[in-house]
């Protein structure tokens, strides 16, 4: 039997003796393997961080101390030993566990996450509402390198140092490798500096030296000197020391011999202690230890490869937009690329090999990265933003107040516009037509397919002002390429097909179901006309008020929110022409967050599959016709 299935809940942990955690420690991996090798999901930091997640829950007393997941993507381990080890199966699956933390799931489960940097203004805001309750218990945000690029993490460590509240931080450094000098050495001095001994006589000789006139300051900061200077760290030490925090590490994070002392003295500690732990990503598994960048967030894969089980069929979005950019910034030197920590997932890693002096990676930090792109751009460059739609909600004043005010061109790609799948409400990029469409100056389109996409992003840095595209996660839909890049006309939908009795206006992945659609209904005796809209701001309003005048029926269709988005606009062109008389179905998502699943059943379940699409269409029309005029073959 597996010691993890005797592992109900932290109390089962601490029962266990810790010469066995090893082995629970490798049952842990297999089952992490193994379900993220079915289901897709983020294995290399979750494969790193099992020993300091069962440690933690060994040391402190969760659910009543809060442990606080930065992200929220390195919380397998911690799902398997808090009762979701027999749903574990289902993570990121539709009605399955979720991939990130849920307070829905588990009241372990302190924060919902998702976007990286929140964890320690939240926790702090724990520290608070315990302090203010009158509460005695531990509040530990988890935080990961990669997070300490953003800047709100900053503002939260400023908070917090001032405040002197208890409160620890747990940085979880899986980029750095650790020397067996540097590590024995400084594991060593971390757990002698956290022990009760070591903190009061330094607290006691702090006091005494501050009574000395004159040297008592100098020769304290001289102590504090020799101490950082002795584990070898002045540089982060000292500047998490500066910020208020005690600083303590870096330990080996994946040793437990080094976790355990270190973590039960820190518990009794009082202040904001930093503790710097050094995990190594992909850890136990060959393939993801070798390539930890590409099985971060890995697609369902083969356990003995780590290659990926299924070969995608066509380029991706994310493909065609990398190799235009770098097509188009051939030919033109003043292009240049920005990316916000995701050079390999928006596609920028092969503009950056072509172009390493003209790709910029700004970490996460996507108000940073705007900002940014308007100096580029106001000092003549053309900067190439490259974001998901959803991390870019995180960049708004800066798109409004530093781009769209100042008419710069710089040009928006957010990728994973619509549903993106397994990750689920944190991640769909279903917001941006409503945020983006009602500012001045910024043009917002979306291409039906791959091929459009490649002429969208060359009439983007044609523009001379803001354009932002939109475009989904995946494949495109097999569109012929063609070689030579057209420049669109700003505001012009594309009539893809005539009708009389029924428009259907369709936006980026909607077009080509609409066409099915339309081709269906002409067996039914309804003339139907297809427009792919292209671009919501400006949109074609002498299109609109063509094809409403002939048809008085449209249909709208966008994988987007309804409220604010492309349909809301059209709304927006009928009423202010008086065409109220028009007949109109909007075709989009309901207000709520949707979870997760595969983005095929999320599309079926939303409407946005041909057979769907084609239900609801003739839902509308049966509805708005009489008797007799009724199609004799409508359902």
């Amino acid at each position: 039997m597996r010691l993890l299935d005797g592992i109900n809940s932290p109390e089962d942990l601490k029962k266990l003796p810790r010469t066995e955690l090893p082995r629970l420690a490798q049952e842990i991996r297999e089952e992490i393997i193994r379900v993220t090798s079915l289901n897709g999901g983020h294995l290399a930091t979750n494969l790193g961080i099992v020993e300091l997640t069962l440690a933690l829950h060994a040391v402190f007393d969760a659910p009543r101390d809060k442990i606080v997941w930065d992200t929220g993507n390195q919380v397998y381990t911690h799902k398997l030993i808090t009762g979701r080890r027999d749903q574990f199966h289902t993570i990121r699956q539709f009605g399955g566990l979720s991939g990130f933390t849920r307070r829905e799931e588990s009241p372990y489960d302190t924060f919902n996450a998702g976007h990286a940097g929140t964890s320690i203004s939240a926790a702090l805001g724990m520290v608070e509402a315990r302090d203010h309750l009158g509460e005695d218990s531990k509040v530990i945000a988890v935080i990961g390198d990669g997070a300490m690029t953003a800047g709100m993490v900053y503002e939260g460590l400023n908070q917090a140092g001032a405040s002197k509240k208890d409160f620890i931080v747990i940085l979880n450094d899986n980029e750095m490798s650790i020397s067996k000098n540097v590590g024995a050495i400084s594991a060593y001095l971390s757990r002698i500096i956290t022990s009760q001994f070591y903190t009061k006589v330094k607290e006691e000789t702090k006091h005494l030296l501050k009574t000395i006139p004159r040297i008592g300051e100098p020769m304290i900061k001289a102590v504090h000197k020799v101490e950082e200077s002795a584990k070898g760290l002045i540089g982060p030490g000292l500047l998490f020391e500066e910020l208020g925090f005690q600083y303590i590490g870096p330990i080996d994070g994946n040793r437990f011999e080094h976790l355990f002392p270190t973590l039960e003295n820190i518990k009794r500690l009082k202040g904001p202690i930093l503790v710097h732990v050094i995990t190594k990503k992909g850890k136990g598994y060959e393939p993801a230890e070798k390539n930890p960048v590409t099985l971060h967030a890995a697609s369902p894969f083969q356990v003995g490869t780590g290659e990926a089980r299924k070969a995608a069929r066509f380029p991706t979005y994310t493909q065609v937009f990398a190799s235009t950019l770098v097509k188009l910034a051939k030919r033109d030197k003043q292009i240049v690329a920005i990316t916000a920590a995701m050079p390999e997932g928006t596609g920028l890693s092969q503009f950056d090999k072509e172009f390493p002096d003209r790709c910029y990676d700004v970490g996460i930090a996507e108000p940073h990265a705007v900002t940014f792109a308007a100096g580029l751009a106001v000092s003549g460059l053309r900067p190439v933003v490259a974001i998901y739609s959803t991390f870019m909600q995180r960049a708004y004043d800066q798109i409004v107040h530093d781009v769209c005010i100042q008419n710069l061109p710089v040009v928006l790609c957010l990728d994973r516009a619509g549903l993106v799948g397994e990750d689920g409400h944190t991640h769909h990029g279903i917001f941006d037509i409503g945020f983006l469409r009602i500012l001045p100056n910024l043009v917002v389109m979306a291409p039906k397919d791959e091929n459009e996409l490649q002429h969208m992003l060359h009439t983007a840095l044609k523009h001379d002002g803001p354009t932002a595209i939109r475009y989904p996660r995946g494949e495109g839909v097999g569109a012929e390429m063609d070689a030579r890049l057209l420049r669109l006309p700003i505001g012009k939908a594309e009539l893809l097909k005539n009708g009389n009795d029924l428009a259907i206006l369709a936006l980026g992945h909607g077009v080509h179901p609409s066409l099915a659609v339309a081709r269906e209904l002409e067996k039914e005796g309804i003339s139907t006309a297809v427009v792919n809209a292209r671009f919501v701001k400006p949109i074609d309003r002498d299109l609109i008020v063509q094809l409403a005048r002939k048809t008085r029926r449209l249909v709208t269709v966008e994988e987007h929110v309804l409220q604010g988005g492309f349909g809301s606009a059209v709304l927006e062109v009928l009423e202010e022409e008086g065409l109220v008389g028009t007949a109109v179905k909007r075709i989009g998502l309901p207000d709520l967050f949707i979870e997760h699943g595969g983005v095929r059943l999320l599309r079926e379940r939303f409407g946005f599959t041909t057979e769907t699409l084609l239900r609801d269409i003739q839902s509308f029309i049966q509805a708005g016709l009489p008797k007799a005029e009724m199609p004799r073959r409508m359902g």
